[in-house]
């Protein structure tokens, strides 16, 4: 009888795991599919270990290959913090020194002095914490079969390579600015005191150790491993040429990987700041990478919460995926997700709170009921519709459809958000509120955010509305559509075409000197819409933003809109391409 009380229990507590993660999965399969994923990957950390691995969905969107726990993805962003590791690792065996001027070692290349560094030098200190003053944000790659340039040609924005240069431009230590061009200088710095090619040292060093055996910073990747890999997919879903791109800016973009070696790297540093052993760093030098620095970024890893609920993480994008690793300091806990796509939605961070919500984590947002609607007239509604510069070059967009307001990214419905007073929505996903302003004529200007979890709100300007072909009107100023057309064409073939184009700013020239990835080409543009959003404090590449233009844009991309930043001296300052 014992036994058979021992065998129900079991069979019991089988049943509620099973149904626990069958809810689970059903909850990130429809994620998925609202959003269009082909295929997604997660790892999910208990108690210092991997509790879950699981695949969801396919390599690419033509449904045919599965996704498998070790399919490999393109990691992004997160190339850094297991980099960083690697840094780190050379400064403990004293290769390296966190607060020294990194041209005392740089061999291959040096970092050019200038008014910014009479003073203040370059370590990698600042480059870990994105502190440094070196410039170039991130990385698009190289397709396959292109010519692929040195790091040295990157460093320097010579041919081939298709990032301006790697330069100073602020004293360093002064303030924050993310930089992958830093995370390249530390690459070539890494090299060149170590005599070893960059994949082969982090595999020695950092991926071997951590059992990380399905991940490799190889850049192009040996033919054994590509029929290992998912295919990347851009935000409209389109494949990538060639599958993926090539980046030789290995630390700061090169690494394929799967969840569960993520997890592996996130559980070796919960256990070396736990003092267990088997890690690739101590304790204190784990604790100095788990320090902020700056702007809550720690040495090659952000950071959350307070000092009961820190959390350490990276999110990554390379072109056509995108990945995320958040882990607890003190509590065993994380997560790591990647997909073959480039989403800019919230689905990622929903599924880590609906995971967190599960296993009962805290030091995430707490679920909370749907809000009370109330009732708001339906044109009221349709003028809250448009677009808004959420951040500098970050559009949110809101249509309405049933008494509710939905943000829409990359074509998809993303977030919903219920009506609880004529002027103010609350998502249903966050605390997260906006509450509309509105000009004497009722017409929207913005909106007031309101983030509870995160504890501040801020305006947000208005873009403009929705574009419609079938609501079009007359240009009020045609003659300008032929110079914008030019100075589009130059931006997306960049080098000395758009360094000798007229009509455009210096800071467009200077970050599309690589160009543009899309649209492929440009053969007309169609008025639909003009507005006058002088005095919002929109800012695009330096740049105030005085009117932006709406077009349909006849591509190689269908049913597209294009909307043109422009100054208040009709120069284009950025684009961006929309489906509505």
């Amino acid at each position: 009888m014992k036994n058979q009380r021992i065998f129900l229990l079991l069979s019991f507590l089988f049943v509620v795991f099973h149904a626990h993660a069958d809810g689970l999965d059903d909850f990130i399969r429809n994620q998925m599919q609202k959003r269009a994923i082909p295929g997604l990957s997660l790892a999910i950390i208990q108690d210092g270990k991997i509790l879950k691995a699981q695949s969801y969905g396919f390599i690419d969107k033509d449904g045919k290959v599965p996704v498998t726990t070790n399919t490999l993805f393109q990691a992004g962003s997160v190339s850094k913090s297991v980099a960083a590791m690697g840094a780190l690792y050379l400064v403990e065996h004293q290769k390296l020194s966190l607060d020294e001027n990194v041209n005392v070692k740089l061999k291959s290349w040096k970092v050019p002095e200038n008014e910014f560094t009479t003073d203040k030098k370059v370590t990698l200190r600042g480059i870990l914490s994105h502190t440094t003053g070196l410039t170039v944000h991130g990385f698009p790659g190289y397709t396959v079969g292109a010519k692929i340039p040195s790091v040295v040609q990157i460093l320097d924005g010579t041919a081939p390579a298709n990032t301006p240069p790697v330069r100073v431009d602020f004293v360093p230590g002064s303030r924050w600015r993310y930089s992958g061009g830093g995370y390249t200088v530390m690459q070539q710095l890494m090299e060149d005191v170590t005599g070893a090619v960059f994949p082969e040292f982090l595999k020695n060093k950092v991926l071997s150790p951590l059992g990380m055996k399905h991940s490799t910073y190889q850049q192009p990747l040996p033919p054994e491993l590509v029929k290992l890999t998912a295919t990347g997919h851009y935000n409209h879903r389109r494949l990538v040429a060639g599958r993926w791109h090539i980046y030789p800016e290995m630390a700061a973009a090169g690494l394929w990987t799967t969840p569960s070696d993520l997890a592996r790297f996130a559980i070796s540093i919960q256990n070396a700041y736990a003092g267990k052993s088997g890690s690739v760093l101590s304790q204190a030098m784990t604790r100095q990478m788990l320090t902020d620095q700056k702007n809550r970024d720690g040495l090659g890893v952000f950071l959350q919460g307070d000092s009961t609920t820190l959390r350490f993480g990276h999110n990554g994008r390379d072109e056509g995926f995108d990945a995320l690793l958040t882990a607890s300091v003190h509590k065993g806990q994380g997560v790591v997700i990647m997909i073959n796509a480039n989403d800019n939605s919230h689905m990622m961070g929903r599924i880590v709170d609906f995971i967190a919500d599960y296993y009962h984590w805290d030091g995430f947002p707490v679920k909370r009921a749907k809000p009370a609607a109330v009732t708001v007239d339906s044109k009221t509604l349709t003028a809250f519709e448009g677009r808004y510069e959420l951040f500098n070059n970050r559009i949110v967009t809101f249509e309405a459809e049933n008494q509710r307001l939905f943000t829409l990214e990359d074509g998809f419905v993303d977030e919903e958000f219920v009506p609880v007073a004529p002027n103010k929505f609350t998502s249903t996903d966050r605390n997260v509120s906006v509450i509309f302003i509105t000009d004497a004529n009722g017409n929207a200007t913005g909106f007031t955010l309101k983030d509870d979890d995160q504890g501040y709100q801020r305006t947000v300007p208005r873009i403009g509305p929705l574009a419609n072909a079938h609501q079009t009107k007359a240009d009020p100023d045609p003659s300008r559509t032929p110079k914008i057309m030019a100075a589009l064409q130059a931006m997306v073939k960049g080098g000395k075409l758009l360094e000798e184009a007229s009509g455009i700013t210096l800071g467009a020239k200077r970050d599309f000197a690589g160009g543009m990835p899309e649209p492929e080409t440009l053969k007309s543009l169609t008025f639909i819409h003009s507005e006058n959003v002088a005095g919002r404090g929109i800012q695009r590449h330096e740049s105030d933003v005085s009117e932006i233009v709406t077009y349909q844009l006849k591509s190689n991309q269908p049913d597209t809109y294009i909307l043109v930043h422009l100054t208040s001296d009709g120069l284009v300052t950025d684009c961006d391409l929309v489906e509505k």
